[in-house]
């Protein structure tokens, strides 16, 4: 009888561990999802998925280019104000590049050039973006 006992608690116990093993799990994955939703949202919160699209577009078709680096801090924040509308940019990767960005006297990341004359260096958020749109007469957003 003894013995009896001794499976009916172990069993007791193991079905106890599978089920605190079971709402560990799923507590996980809810805690994943969640946090993947929230970084998602916090990304695209300032600037929605195409908010800049005709902006973009229009400077490429006004001939604007902007030159750049990977590394660069400033060319990185200049994408991420466009966010996926930059696709739509012309882009130029002077690393990749360093003939061209010479060429065009590029000596500063990032650089839009519009035309064969104007060039606006470096980024600010405010700024950059008006004088985008004052020099092309793109329309912001």
């Amino acid at each position: 009888m003894s013995n009896l006992k001794l499976n009916e608690n172990s069993h007791g116990a193991s079905k106890q561990s599978k089920i605190i093993i079971g709402c560990a799990i799923v507590l996980t994955v809810v805690v994943i999802i969640f946090a993947i939703v929230n970084n998602k949202s916090q990304n695209s919160g300032n600037n929605p998925v195409g908010l800049y699209d005709t902006f973009a577009q229009c400077l490429t078709d006004k001939g604007a280019v902007m030159y750049g680096a990977e590394w660069c801090a400033h060319c990185k924040d200049q994408k991420a104000v466009f966010g996926d509308s930059f696709k739509l940019i012309n882009y130029v990767e002077c690393p990749d590049n360093t003939q061209l960005c010479i060429d065009q006297g590029i000596q500063a990341y990032p650089t839009w050039l519009i035309g064969t004359s104007t060039q606006i260096e470096g980024f600010d958020k405010n700024k950059t973006m008006k004088e985008l749109s004052d020099v092309t007469g793109c329309p912001l957003p």
